[in-house]
């Protein structure tokens, strides 16, 4: 009777643990975005990860759109003073002032994608972009006739430096007498700017056209409809916005960054420091060619295809240049 007696109390104290085993924190989780919510881009694919971990968890979320450097550090200690766990910035810009907030608020987590920024409760999530720039580089020399190419950044820092530096890497590589026009506009969400510099491109001799500038960027395409020429897109598979001149897009699989962060702090296991994830983890990607794959020549599609396969094996390294070229 002793041990029947011992057996039910074990049974009763397991069956009382067992909602708890398994159970990972319900959290809050902030995003804060350097434009609109629905560019089509960039800021797009941030939000889509926001909505695929509050659907998965049931989590609460809030966002902030077309957040300035100058106004981030006020966006982020607010969401901190509401006890937001976990709280984002989506963009280079924001690694800085989340390292400054986050030293008034230890128990917080931060992350900041495309920084390089770090603390005990700070990590940055760093997007090899320039895997998925190199490519777009060939595939814009590929498709030019003019020999001339254009490629429009946002804000003249690292993580716009290097998709552009390695643009025209890729673009040497498949012609080496290629011409690579670039500008960059100061600005992620001014659409004129974006559509101004590439017609001067244009004007110039350039065929091709291409962005990095966010939302900035639809003006680059917008362009290239109204003058007949070809893009590529940026951060998601924007042949939706032209599908007659949109070649093919970069693709950043942002959600998995933030679905990541999101799982490290529901467990526990969040880390500060600074992560490299590229086409060999599955977060950087090229999107398919739609209605220009008869249109683009085999031989481009064979070295792309085989740049890809090397750049995910380890076996080709395309260079981080942060510092701009002519």
């Amino acid at each position: 009777m002793k041990l029947r007696k011992l057996l039910l109390i074990a049974l009763a104290v397991l069956l009382a643990a067992a909602p708890l085993v398994g159970q990972a924190k319900n959290i809050k989780v902030a995003l804060i975005l350097s434009g609109p919510a629905n560019d089509q881009g960039w800021n797009a694919v941030a939000l889509q990860g926001l909505k695929d971990a509050e659907a998965k968890y049931s989590i609460q979320t809030a966002y902030s759109e077309n957040v300035g450097v100058a106004d981030s550090e006020a966006a982020f200690m607010d969401y901190a003073s509401q006890g937001y766990d976990l709280i984002i910035g989506h963009g280079f810009q924001y690694g800085d002032p989340a390292v400054r907030v986050a030293k008034k608020f230890p128990k917080i987590k931060f992350m900041a994608i495309e920084a390089n920024s770090k603390a005990d409760n700070v990590a940055s999530y760093v997007i090899a972009c320039e895997e998925a720039g190199y490519l777009m580089g060939m595939l814009s020399a590929s498709m030019s006739k003019s020999g001339k190419i254009g490629m429009v950044g946002g804000i003249e820092q690292p993580s716009i430096i290097k998709v552009v530096e390695a643009y025209k890497l890729g673009a040497k590589a498949y012609n080496p007498k290629i011409q690579v026009l670039s500008a960059y506009i100061g600005s992620f969400t001014d659409v004129n700017l974006g559509k101004e510099a590439a017609l001067a491109m244009a004007d110039q001799g350039a065929d091709v056209l291409s962005h990095i500038a966010n939302q900035a960027g639809t003006g680059v395409i917008k362009a290239a409809e109204e003058r007949g020429l070809l893009t590529t897109g940026d951060s998601w598979d924007q042949s939706v916005i032209s599908p007659g001149a949109v070649v093919c897009s970069t693709i950043y699989n942002v959600p998995t960054l933030v679905m990541i962060a999101v799982d490290k702090v529901r467990s526990g296991s969040f880390k500060g420091g600074v992560f490299n994830l590229g086409m060999k983890d599955g977060v950087v990607d090229i999107a398919a060619y739609h209605d220009f794959d008869a249109k683009i020549a085999k031989k481009a599609k064979d070295m792309i295809s085989d740049a890809k396969k090397k750049i995910t094996a380890g076996s080709l390294k395309i260079p981080v240049v942060t510092t701009a070229t002519k």
